[in-house]
């Protein structure tokens, strides 16, 4: 299935100038017939995968097999903790500083965690626009025997990350997730919320935990509601 740049760019949540500054820069796949050039539907949904990045239309809440769909997000919001003010002078600091908030990690497990996170900034940075990141490990951590989480670390002062809009980021999202399917799912739910004007507006407010995770908790509804 061919898409349009304008297509692709609704299917990452990104607007088309950023996707036109990738084919440019030759950071993403695409398919060139003379002076036009189009995108692979399948090439894009493994080339975001191998990113961490939701790729599909807004109506498509989630991609995962169906057995790694149980957990939810307000579980791994929960487990992960909600974090204001965190202190940080860098992109580097701000991952490691959010790592210290994670539960039940062993010091060792944190220090690996953080290497990896670095790891996967240099290759693309997370920072996916309007003031977010959603900092993750390209693969689950091996002899990490934990359920999935997901730290909310609101940055006291907001932080160059790279982002593909220049934004400074404000909040932070750390996945960590035993299973890939599982990391997907959590993180087409991530995004659907995102997506909602008013979580965004939320966020923007740095609010409690409880009213943040009040909201999770409503717009998820609406996805159980469809069957996601």
């Amino acid at each position: 299935m061919k898409l349009s740049i304008d297509k692709v760019a609704e299917y990452l949540n990104l607007p088309p100038s950023t996707v036109e500054r990738w084919v440019r820069q030759g950071r993403i796949p695409i398919q060139k017939t003379g002076e036009s050039c189009s995108f692979d539907r399948t090439t894009l949904e493994k080339w975001a995968q191998q990113r961490g990045l939701f790729f599909g239309a807004p109506e498509e809440p989630s991609t995962c097999l169906p057995q790694s769909c149980h957990e939810t997000l307000l579980a791994a919001m929960k487990r992960g903790g909600i974090v204001h003010h965190l202190r940080a002078d860098s992109a580097s600091g701000a991952l490691k500083a959010g790592v210290a908030h994670l539960p039940l990690l062993s010091t060792e497990s944190r220090d690996i965690l953080f290497e990896r996170l670095l790891e996967r900034e240099q290759l693309t940075s997370t920072g996916i626009g309007k003031g977010v990141a959603i900092p993750h490990p390209r693969s689950p951590l091996s002899g990490v025997d934990l359920p999935a989480m997901i730290a909310t670390c609101f940055l006291e002062s907001p932080l160059d990350f790279d982002a593909i809009d220049d934004r400074p980021v404000f909040v932070l999202f750390i996945i960590l997730c035993p299973s890939l399917q599982q990391h997907l799912h959590l993180l087409s739910r991530l995004a659907f919320c995102l997506r909602n004007s008013e979580f965004e507006a939320l966020l923007q407010s740095r609010p409690s935990a409880e009213s943040l995770l009040a909201k999770v908790r409503e717009i998820e509804k609406t996805l159980e509601v469809g069957g996601f």
